[in-house]
């Protein structure tokens, strides 16, 4: 990119960006993810550990550390989760409030995971809803 590139360019604040990132894909509430995993989509908690310990766990989704999840789950990745079998997989990312894993599934899409989205609201929707939650 040249400097005339840079110059050129207005920064985006974190609103418009998620606007953004948000309207290239659907995202889904508490009820329709369980339905989904129900179904065999893997629901991802991207949550840092102290937000598991203090609120709980999803009974059978995946933890992984935002900081490792393209990593854990490119299907072509030399570290990837035994999960991350395909491209096609419907992958459900959950965060603690629905902000950080819309970027996520910005960056999944990006790595050919088209069928990534999002939890709105996050694990407290989850939790709100009345969904199963493990110590």
């Amino acid at each position: 990119m040249s400097d005339a590139d840079q110059v050129q360019r207005k920064p985006v604040g974190i609103d418009e960006l998620l606007d953004r990132v948000r309207a290239g894909y659907e995202r889904i509430g508490p009820e329709e993810a369980a339905a989904e995993a129900a179904d065999g989509a893997l629901l991802v908690d991207i949550r840092y550990a102290a937000l598991r310990e203090k609120d709980g766990l999803i009974p059978g989704a995946l933890v992984v550390e935002r900081n490792e999840l393209e990593w854990r789950l490119d299907p072509q990745g030399s570290h990837r989760a035994p999960q991350a079998v395909s491209h096609d997989l419907r992958v459900v990312v959950i965060c603690n409030e629905g902000y950080a894993s819309s970027l996520a599934v910005a960056s999944l899409r990006q790595l050919g995971l088209h069928r990534a989205t999002d939890l709105t609201g996050g694990f407290q929707a989850w939790r709100s809803a009345g969904l199963p939650v493990a110590p």
